[in-house]
């Protein structure tokens, strides 16, 4: 990936300080590796403001905490930095207050919210900012930070939504939309207390898949987009995969083991992103709700999601 270009013109810093609210992402869904993803209701919250001298100041409650840097090491900080240099400037020093609800290391999205909530804070800080960066920018340059689309668009933009690649005068840009989905759908996530990185969980794949698999997922991301909008009634065969939920076992057998059993009985359950988290796609039967959690067993904390349906949310404070 590469950065975009920037703007050129002088800009201005607002002095008021500025909130976003960023979403929770759920990617792949099955088999739409890097391209698909659905945004929930679990959002971090992040206010930042434009300080005078040279200086971060930091603070981080909540999800993970103790691991977040306060530093320009900050995911969030090095964010509103690329976002800065598109805008064309560069401020002195930032006052953050990171507040995370999103887990870590657990396949839930919490980087791309980092990385989306830090670009957005730049665009909110800039006086006109809105319109130096479309949501199209935001997700291209949240692109290059997080190396796939997938989350950062469902960040963006809210809802469920397809991610690309695409050359754009030699510079491999993310793209994004948003595809609707249908209301009696929701999430029930089961998260375990254990951590994976998602660069990890990548390494294990395989560099070559057969042709039968890849047109087997193709059909099912097609399919997929399809259940998602209108017939929940699909979605156990929408969201069947062979291209990565098997391969990534010998990091996470307990997630998978349970996936498998889980779909063997007729539910929708697929590896939340790079894992180890699983998510449910949840339509609304309570007997199943609870005979899934008892399956999941003592390893894994249940949590109800609702889809959300709005994107990144900025004001001003």
């Amino acid at each position: 990936m590469m950065a975009r270009a920037k703007h050129r013109q002088r800009i201005t810093f607002k002095a008021t300080p500025q909130q976003v609210k960023v979403s929770g992402s759920i990617a792949n869904l099955g088999p739409g590796f890097d391209s698909l993803a659905l945004a929930v209701e679990l959002r971090d919250v992040y206010v930042a403001q434009i300080l005078d001298e040279e200086a971060f100041d930091i603070d981080v409650t909540g999800e993970g905490a103790e691991e977040v840097a306060r530093d320009k090491k900050n995911l969030v900080i090095k964010a509103m930095f690329h976002g800065f240099d598109f805008l064309g400037g560069k401020p002195d020093g930032i006052a953050l207050r990171q507040l995370n609800e999103i887990p870590h290391g657990r396949g839930l999205g919490s980087s791309a919210a980092a990385i989306v909530g830090g670009l957005a804070l730049a665009r909110s800080l800039v006086l006109n900012g809105n319109q130096m960066m479309s949501d199209d920018d935001l997700i291209a340059l949240a692109t290059d930070l997080e190396g796939h689309p997938d989350n950062v668009a469902a960040a963006t933009l809210g809802g469920a939504t397809i991610a690309w690649v695409e050359d754009r005068m030699g510079i491999a840009t993310g793209c994004a939309v948003r595809s609707g989905v249908d209301s009696r759908i929701s999430i029930l996530a089961l998260i375990p207390e254990g951590t994976l990185s998602t660069s990890k969980s990548r390494k294990i794949l395989p560099e070559v898949v057969s042709h039968s698999d890849a047109t087997f997922n193709l059909s099912r991301s097609a399919l997929l987009v399809h259940a998602l909008q209108s017939r929940p009634d699909l979605l156990l065969s929408a969201t069947e995969d062979r291209l990565h939920q098997s391969y990534r076992r010998e990091v996470m057998v307990k997630t998978v083991d349970l996936v498998t059993k889980l779909r063997s009985a007729g539910v929708a359950a697929v590896v939340s992103g790079a894992g180890p988290s699983i998510v449910v796609f949840d339509t609304g039967d309570k007997n199943e709700r609870e005979e899934i959690i008892r399956a999941a067993g003592t390893h894994f904390v249940a949590r109800e999601l609702e889809v959300a349906r709005s994107g990144v949310e900025s004001s001003a404070i």
